[in-house]
C-alpha cells in the first residue's frame, strides 16, 4: 500500500512545473523510500545467519533457519539456548544416531563457546512454552552444528542476576559487555545519539564538525592533561571542551554547529565523573537564551526512548537563587518536596544562644525542613548521625523537633521552641503529626546548603523504609538560570573566578555592574537538570572582543595571550551566539536507572582513572622519553621510593 502511495507521490510530483526539476523529486522520492527501509534494521546482512535468536517467533514455524551465538546454558544434554546480542532461542539437540557428529559438538563444547546451527522453527510441545521468553513458543530443531570457537573457564558467569564486582567487571568488561544490561544500555545510547543526529542535521540545518583533540593549555576551568610534544618544554593539552572551537565556527560562518564530542578533565577521582566523558556539543549564531533552551527541549523530547513515558515540554525554569533557597542547591531534585523554609521571624525573640547569635549577623538566618513522617521512619541513630554529620562537614549545628516533645532525644531546646513557637512552626511548615522538622541556623547560603544535603539524605533514609518518595519512572526536567557570572576563590576569597567559564556573557541588566560590583553580575549562563543531576550546561558567549579582554584581564587576572587567537576572531566580526553541552553519559545513566556513568560507557576508567583491563596508565621506558625532552622525578616519600624502586621502568631497578 505504501509503495502504491509513493508512485503516485512520485507520478504527481515529478511532473516539471516552471523551472522545477524533475530530478530533484526523484531524489525526493529515493529518500523517502531508504528512510522507510531504514525504519526495520536488517540486522542479518552481510554475515553467516539468516536471523539473530531474539528475533524468531511462531510466524517463522517451518522455515530453515541459521543461527550464531554463544551458549547460554544446556539442560541434560536434550536443549541447549543460545544466546546473541538480540536474544534467546531454545535448541533441541538430535539424539539420533544419524547426527551423532552434531550432538558431539553441542554436548562437549563449553558454556560460552561460540556456535552455528542450522534447522527448522518448530513449535514448543504444549505444556512447555516459556512465557518469559519472547521467543518462548518455539525452538529449532537442529540439522548441522559448527563450533566456531571454544571456551575457556571464565572469571564470571554470564547472568544478569549474579552480583560481579565493579573492578572484576572492569577488568573483563569484555564479558561484563555481553550481559542484556549493558546490551540494552550501548544500544540505547546508540540509539538516542542517532535521533539526536537526525534532530539537528536533518531538521534543524546543524552541521556536524570534528574538532581537534591535541589543544593548549585554557585558562580557568578544570585541569587538564597534559600530552609532550617532541619540541623541547612545549606540550599539548586536551580539551577540557570544544568551547573555543564551537565559537571559532561561529566566527567562520558556520552558524549551526554540533559535535558528539570527546572531551577530558584531569580532575581525579569522583563518583559521577571519568577522566574522559562525551558531550552532545551545540553552538549557535543569533540566538538568544530562549531559543538554545527551545531547541534542547525539543531535541530531547525527539530522541527520548519509546518506552519511556513521553517527555512533556516546555520544561519549568528555576532562578539560580530561588533552587538555593528552597533546595539548597543549583541542581534541585524536584521530585519530591521538602523544601528549606525560612523561619528567622518565629525566632527574632528567642532565648536560645544558638539562634540569637546567627541572627544578630548580617547574613543570618534560621532555616528549617520538614520530613513526613519522620518520626514513624527515623530512627534515632538516624537523627544522631545527622546531626553528626552537620557538625562535622558544616560546623554547624542541626536541632531535630518533634511534636511530640517526648521525642527530642538530646535537643537542649527542642522542649523551648515546641512550648513558644510551635504553632508558628507548624503553620509555616504546614506540620502533621509524625513528621520531624530539622532547623538549622547560621550564614544564609551554608544553612541552605547544609539542608540541601539533608533533605537529600533524609529522602535516602526514608526510601530505605519504605517510602516512595522519588519515583524511578518519573524524569523530572528543569532549567536553572540567572547564575552569578563570578564567584570568590576558595583558596582567596578577594579574588574572582568564572562561575561557568570566561567566555560567558553578562546578563544585560547588569552589564554596568562589570566595572564597580563585578560579584553582583549575572550571567546568561543556564543549566539543564534532570532528577536533581545537572545534565547540561550552556550560555550565551561574548562576542565583543573588549568585553572579552576586560573580563580576562581586569576581573579574572588570567594570561590574555594565551587566547589571543580568540580575542583576534572575535575583532573579525564575531556573530552573537550561544551553546550549550549536554552530558551523553550523565544522561544516559539516568535514563537506564543505572547505578554509575560506568554502566552506560562501553570502556569507561575506575574509580581511581584506571583502566583495570589495560592497567593504563602504565610507565614509559626512560629511552621512549629522551624524544619528548622530560624525565620522571621519582617521589622522595620513603615508602613510594621503595616502590618506585621496585618499578620495572626506575633506572635503578
Amino acid at each position: 500500500m505504501f509503495s502504491c502511495w509513493l508512485s503516485r507521490l512520485y507520478w504527481a510530483l515529478s511532473k516539471p512545473t516552471g523551472r522545477t526539476k524533475p530530478l530533484i523529486w526523484g531524489s525526493l522520492s529515493r529518500s523517502l523510500v531508504l528512510s522507510s527501509q531504514r525504519r526495520i534494521p536488517e540486522l542479518s546482512s552481510f554475515v553467516a545467519r539468516t536471523n539473530t535468536c531474539g528475533e524468531l517467533r511462531s510466524s517463522h514455524l517451518g522455515q530453515e533457519v541459521t543461527l550464531c551465538g554463544w551458549i547460554q546454558y544446556r539442560r541434560q544434554n536434550i536443549f541447549l539456548v543460545l544466546r546473541d546480542f538480540n536474544g534467546l532461542v531454545q535448541v533441541v539437540i538430535p539424539q539420533d544416531e544419524s547426527a551423532a557428529s552434531v550432538k558431539k559438538i553441542l554436548c562437549e563444547a563449553p558454556v560460552e563457546s561460540v556456535v552455528q546451527v542450522s534447522g527448522i522453527v518448530i513449535s514448543r510441545p504444549p505444556g512447555q512454552e516459556n512465557p518469559k521468553m519472547p521467543t518462548g513458543e518455539i525452538e529449532i530443531k537442529v540439522k548441522t552444528a559448527k563450533l566456531l570457537n571454544s571456551c575457556k573457564k571464565l572469571p564470571f558467569e554470564i547472568k544478569d542476576f549474579l552480583k560481579k564486582t565493579e573492578a572484576l567487571r572492569l577488568q573483563y568488561r569484555y564479558l561484563d559487555l555481553r550481559s542484556s544490561q549493558m546490551q540494552y544500555n550501548l544500544r540505547l545510547r546508540s540509539q538516542m545519539v542517532m535521533k539526536m543526529r537526525e534532530y539537528l542535521c536533518n531538521l534543524h540545518g546543524f552541521v556536524d564538525v570534528e574538532t581537534p583533540t591535541l589543544f593548549k593549555r585554557t585558562p580557568g576551568g578544570a585541569k587538564e592533561f597534559v600530552i609532550p610534544s617532541r619540541e623541547p618544554g612545549k606540550f599539548y593539552s586536551l580539551p577540557q571542551s570544544p568551547q573555543q572551537f564551537k565559537q571559532l565556527l561561529m566566527v567562520g560562518g558556520l552558524d549551526r554547529y554540533f559535535q558528539v564530542a570527546r572531551c577530558y578533565r584531569d580532575e581525579g577521582s569522583r563518583p559521577d565523573r571519568q577522566p574522559e566523558f562525551t558531550q552532545i556539543d551545540i553552538e549557535m549564531s543569533f540566538v538568544d537564551q530562549t531559543g538554545i533552551q527551545s531547541l534542547i527541549e525539543g531535541l530531547v523530547q525527539y530522541s527520548w526512548p519509546n518506552d519511556k513515558d513521553p517527555v512533556v515540554v516546555p520544561f519549568p525554569s528555576m532562578t539560580f537563587a530561588e533552587a538555593l533557597a528552597s533546595y539548597g542547591t543549583d541542581k534541585p531534585d524536584t521530585r519530591f518536596g521538602m523544601k528549606i523554609v525560612d523561619i528567622s521571624d518565629v525566632f527574632r525573640n528567642t532565648e536560645v544562644r544558638f539562634l540569637q547569635d546567627a541572627l544578630s549577623k548580617p547574613q543570618g538566618t534560621v532555616k528549617a525542613i520538614c520530613i513526613p513522617e519522620g518520626a514513624k521512619y527515623l530512627k534515632r541513630k538516624d537523627i544522631e548521625s545527622i546531626r553528626k554529620s552537620a557538625a562535622d562537614r558544616f560546623k554547624q549545628e542541626v536541632l531535630p523537633v518533634f511534636l511530640k516533645a517526648s521525642r527530642n532525644w538530646n535537643s537542649p531546646v527542642g522542649k523551648l521552641i515546641m512550648e513558644e513557637q510551635g504553632l508558628q512552626l507548624i503553620r509555616l511548615l504546614e506540620v502533621q503529626e509524625e513528621d520531624v522538622v530539622l532547623l538549622t541556623a547560621g550564614e544564609r547560603e551554608k544553612a541552605c546548603s547544609l539542608l540541601g544535603k539533608l533533605r537529600l539524605e533524609c529522602a535516602d533514609l526514608l526510601e530505605a523504609g519504605g517510602v516512595v518518595l522519588r519515583d524511578p519512572a518519573l524524569f523530572s526536567f528543569l532549567w536553572v538560570v540567572d547564575f552569578p557570572l563570578f564567584l570568590p576563590k576558595e583558596e582567596n576569597p578577594k579574588e574572582l573566578e568564572s562561575a561557568h567559564h570566561p567566555f560567558t556573557a553578562p546578563h544585560p541588566s547588569d552589564v554596568h555592574l562589570l566595572y564597580t560590583e563585578p560579584q553582583k553580575v549575572r550571567s546568561q549562563h543556564y543549566d539543564l537538570v534532570l532528577n536533581g543531576s545537572e545534565i547540561g550546561g550552556g550560555s550565551i558567549r561574548i562576542h565583543d572582543a573588549e568585553l572579552q579582554r576586560y573580563i580576562l584581564a581586569t576581573i579574572l587576572k588570567e594570561d590574555v595571550k594565551l587566547l589571543s587567537h580568540l580575542l583576534q576572531a572575535l575583532d573579525c566580526g564575531a556573530p552573537p551566539h550561544g551553546g550549550i553541552a549536554l552530558g551523553l553519559d550523565r544522561l544516559m545513566c539516568l535514563i537506564t536507572g543505572a547505578p554509575s556513568i560506568r554502566d552506560v560507557i562501553a570502556f569507561p576508567k575506575s574509580f581511581r582513572g584506571h583502566d583495570l583491563m589495560s592497567n593504563a596508565p602504565d610507565s614509559i621506558p626512560p629511552e621512549e622519553l629522551k624524544p619528548y625532552h622530560i624525565q620522571v622525578s621519582w617521589p622522595t616519600d620513603p615508602e613510594a621510593e621503595k616502590s618506585s624502586l621496585n618499578h620495572p621502568c626506575h633506572p635503578e631497578s
